[in-house]
């Protein structure tokens, strides 16, 4: 696997940096400490422009080519998980209910290993904007960094990114020129009854009762309202009601999560849901809200920007290596939004088998860091070569 030699020869100190991050976790737009930390490293490296505070605590870095030319924009995640850590690590998370368990310290350490080679080299023409991004995984902070106008000030061109992948070979890469990640919304539906004495249920209005009924209704959507062949997931989550044995409570709360791959799919969904609650509110009598909230849109790939990657993937990992015509994923991603703004392309890359992502027991591969830092300066410098 052809990783350039100079960025091979400063593993053990992207290793170092890794494991520094993991074990100082930061959740949502809360990211001081590991911003400070990417500062601090952008410093050393002599990154021309160093800008601060977008998004609360995102970071982007500006290195200058040789020549004039266009801006590539390469995005990582810092934030993590509010889970517990279970591991044996020495460098495991030493804050307490915090962790790294989606691989951003990775993400936030292959772009750093990028930023270092290209800021020595600077073997291209433009400028490489390095964008470091808090609340991924809950605030869509892609989307607040580029309401703040990241894309217009920095005149970025195109974007790209990539993401850890847990049990697929190490160093492989997987992404398709279309939708990669699915829209991630979420829906809670609160239900007023009137409760009463568990002995004589005719003089209430059950909300467990229209719970049970609403959720058995909801998960028929997939199966009774949308083709077979359109994925969707419906999942509820939480159920909550009542307090003992004998009493019929006055409300129930429903909480759950919606993910969709198209537009038209999201809008029969809602439709569908709205319709569902307004029919058991009608037939019992219930006041029933619905509270449905579009989170972040589908992850959609530009074709050429997508073309281009996997041609530069297959110089750093071979031809065997690169699947461009992957299966889209039900997950969701923040990035999103970023190519909403400008065209490019998400890619995931192997990081070999072990706890997937979103696991207690999870942690990045720190092999996989060379591989994806050399991913990103390949990228640059095909892309706007000298």
């Amino acid at each position: 696997m052809p990783v350039i030699n100079k960025i091979a020869d400063f593993f053990e100190e992207m290793k170092g940096w890794r494991r520094q991050l993991h074990a100082n976790p930061e959740l949502e737009f809360d990211c001081f400490k590991t911003s400070s930390f990417v500062i601090e490293r952008l410093k050393e490296f002599g990154v021309d422009e160093i800008h601060d505070g977008i998004a609360k605590t995102g970071v982007v870095g500006i290195i200058n080519g040789k020549k004039n030319g266009k801006t590539i924009g390469l995005r990582a995640d810092m934030d993590a998980l509010p889970l517990q850590e279970e591991t044996n690590h020495e460098y495991k998370s030493k804050i307490d209910g915090v962790m790294h368990a989606c691989g951003h310290d990775g993400h936030t350490t292959m772009l750093l290993g990028a930023a270092k080679y290209l800021s020595d080299t600077r073997n291209f023409s433009g400028r490489v904007a390095l964008i470091f991004q808090p609340a991924e995984e809950k605030g869509g902070g892609a989307g607040v960094m580029c309401k703040e106008g990241i894309m217009d000030k920095f005149e970025i061109d195109q974007v790209y990114g990539i993401h850890t992948a847990p049990n697929v070979e190490l160093g492989r890469f997987e992404t398709n020129s279309n939708t990669v990640f699915a829209a991630a919304d979420d829906f809670t539906i609160n239900i007023n009854g009137n409760g009463g004495h568990g002995a004589y249920p005719e003089h209430t209005i059950d909300p467990v009762m229209i719970a049970t009924q609403i959720s058995q209704a909801i998960h028929s959507i997939s199966s009774r309202n949308l083709p077979a062949r359109d994925p969707v997931v419906i999942s509820i989550t939480q159920i909550h009601s009542g307090t003992t044995y004998n009493i019929i409570p006055g409300r129930a709360f429903i909480n759950g999560t919606i993910r969709t791959l198209t537009k038209d799919t999201q809008e029969i969904v809602q439709r569908r849901m709205q319709e569902i609650c307004k029919g058991y509110s009608d037939a019992y009598g219930a006041n029933i809200e619905l509270d449905y909230n579009f989170g972040y849109p589908a992850t959609i790939n530009y074709k050429k920007e997508t073309d281009f990657a996997v041609k530069v993937a297959k110089e750093i990992s071979g031809d065997n290596n690169v699947e461009d015509d992957a299966k889209p994923d039900m997950g969701a991603e923040d990035f999103s939004f970023m190519l909403h703004e400008r065209p490019g392309a998400f890619l995931n890359l192997g990081q070999g088998k072990g706890p997937g992502v979103h696991n207690t027991k999870f942690d990045f591969n720190d092999d996989l860091s060379p591989i994806g830092a050399s991913f990103f300066v390949k990228l640059v410098e095909k892309a706007l070569p000298v």
